[in-house]
């Protein structure tokens, strides 16, 4: 099992666990109550910094529901952290762009990572044509 070093905001952030024993995604959660309106952006606190070990990131993204509840989408569409973003200032935060007034709350599931190994290198072979059978291009689920 891989030990990750976690400092919490304070007392007042529910402390990570997977999400309801189903899922290795980890709820994260706001870390302070945020009012926006619509078209505003802000950065929502999400109350902890980890020390990521040597070859590994953490996968940052919206919770299925994140729009649903809160009318909030996340401006990058999906956070990297690497293993280097790991000081005792170094906090996660939720680039947050509001589509409708929203209220959010402390401690409100807004976002949900994971932690994944680094891609390993690789080398690209420029070739001529691909070899696979062509399932028809962008939007096709494959040939009928």
């Amino acid at each position: 099992m891989t030990e990750i070093k976690i400092q919490y905001l304070n007392d007042d952030i529910k402390r990570l666990e997977y999400i309801d024993g189903k899922s290795d995604w980890i709820d994260l959660r706001a870390a302070e109550n945020v009012t926006l309106k619509a078209g505003e952006f802000k950065l929502i606190h999400l109350g902890v910094a980890m020390q990521l070990p040597d070859g590994y990131e953490a996968h940052i993204v919206p919770r299925s529901s994140t729009f649903k509840n809160f009318g909030v989408i996340q401006a990058n569409s999906m956070g990297i952290v690497d293993e280097s973003y790991c000081g005792p200032n170094d906090w996660f935060y939720f680039p947050a762009i509001a589509l409708r007034d929203t209220d959010i709350k402390i401690n409100d599931r807004i976002c949900q990572f994971r932690i994944e190994k680094h891609q390993p290198e690789i080398v690209f072979c420029e070739v001529e044509q691909l070899e696979n059978e062509d399932r028809g291009g962008i939007g096709s689920t494959g040939k009928n």
